[in-house]
């Protein structure tokens, strides 16, 4: 470990209550002043006690909390020991079916990340004032729990680009992915940011916002406008979702419920009514800087009311409050031409058989080079005008 390592006790925590909120949070903050609110105390607590995570779930926490000698918290990593690998977003099922088929046992394994979120953010929280050497130290933590848990492997996921490559650094295998981010270039409304489009890109985003409220009115609410009622019929849309794309929900409503009150003002829930009756939804959270995307669901299918809720409205919604960005999520080349870019995301894996290791190392080698050349391809179709383009 890095010098000074031996006045830090290193403890795995069975749920993140064993630790004070303000002493957490006060962690995140001053890791990202933007406070990102999927690492917060209050969004994995919510998880815990609403028992969307715990012990019979396959996600049982395993926090690693790193103490100084009077007790303070100088460093905190969301961790869960996996018994299996779903609702993660990086994906690692061929890895655990090639080392089981070798005579292996890939689970329990063990997570740093926020479950059911694909947001890319801090997953290393520290005081700001020795943040390299503490992240040093709850990486080398991270691999001594794996080791003495003789778990096959230890994998984070979504951390930012930083802690990233300082685990590189520290022996852990990289990986990266792709999503889709949309920038706000000081637009001051989204009039002024269809301008920056194409010609044919601006009709096609125009027409599908005229035909996504035809007989629908939208409404973004957030804080004290969220309703129990609002909650109740966002719910039944995430069931209808979530049993269409996987099969069982993740999260349950006592979770919704939890969220909407511990974290109000930092969630909008973009709802679309017909006749005063919701049809659709889309959840999502915000930072000071950035609005997450995460869930949609619908009662009845509206041309482009998709685009209109999940996309458009986070747009309108990240200029109106200057937001630098809106991260729509996992997946989906489509949101390509409605001004979203492809954008890095990342993953750091430690695997504890060196023969296993070196294969993954393999593959990892070929799939980042191939996720390089399709980022490459998908921003040169940039929806966005050239400067000799004529204004029709």
């Amino acid at each position: 470990m890095p010098d000074g390592s031996d006045a830090a006790e290193i403890r795995l925590l069975g749920r993140v209550n064993e630790v004070a909120r303000e002493d957490w949070d006060a962690l995140l903050a001053a890791t990202d002043p933007s406070f990102n609110p999927f690492p917060s105390w209050d969004f994995l607590d919510a998880l815990e006690v609403t028992g969307c995570v715990g012990p019979n779930t396959g996600w049982a926490p395993r926090h690693l909390a790193v103490f100084d000698a009077t007790g303070g918290l100088l460093a905190a990593v969301p961790m869960y020991a996996k018994g299996h690998s779903y609702g993660e977003y990086v994906f690692d099922w061929a890895w655990a079916e090639a080392l089981e088929r070798a005579g292996g046992r890939y689970y329990p394994k063990l997570l740093a990340a926020v479950p059911f979120s694909p947001v890319p953010g801090p997953r290393i929280l520290t005081r700001a004032d020795s943040a390299p050497e503490l992240q040093r130290i709850a990486l080398a933590g991270l691999v001594e729990a794996a080791k003495r848990s003789e778990v096959s492997s230890l994998h984070l996921n979504f951390p930012t680009e930083e802690e990233w490559r300082l685990a590189g650094e520290s022996g852990f295998l990289l990986r990266e992915g792709r999503q889709f981010h949309w920038h706000n270039e000081g637009y001051r409304s989204f009039d002024d940011f269809l301008a920056a489009l194409s010609s044919r890109k601006r009709k096609n985003l125009r027409k599908e916002r005229e035909r996504a409220v035809e007989n629908v009115t939208i409404r973004r609410l957030t804080g004290g406008d969220i309703e129990p009622a609002h909650w109740d019929a966002f719910f039944d849309f995430y069931l209808d979702t979530a049993s269409r794309k996987w099969g069982s929900p993740y999260l349950n409503r006592e979770f919704f419920l939890e969220i909407g009150r511990r974290l109000a003002d930092r969630i909008l829930l973009v709802m679309a009514f017909r006749d005063g009756r919701p049809v659709a939804a889309a959840l999502n959270l915000f930072s000071d800087e950035a609005i997450f995307g995460r869930n949609w669901g619908c009662a009845e299918d509206h041309p482009f009311l998709h685009f209109e809720c999940c996309y458009y409205q986070a747009i309108d919604f990240a200029i109106e409050r200057g937001l630098k960005r809106v991260e729509a999520g996992a997946g989906g080349h489509h949101k390509l031409s409605r001004g979203y870019m492809p954008a890095a995301t990342y993953s750091a894996h430690w695997i504890a058989n060196d023969g296993f290791r070196d294969a993954v190392d393999r593959f990892l080698k070929m799939e980042r080079a191939e996720v390089e050349h399709e980022r490459a391809a998908l921003a040169s179709h940039a929806p966005f005008r050239h400067d000799a383009e004529e204004d029709f």
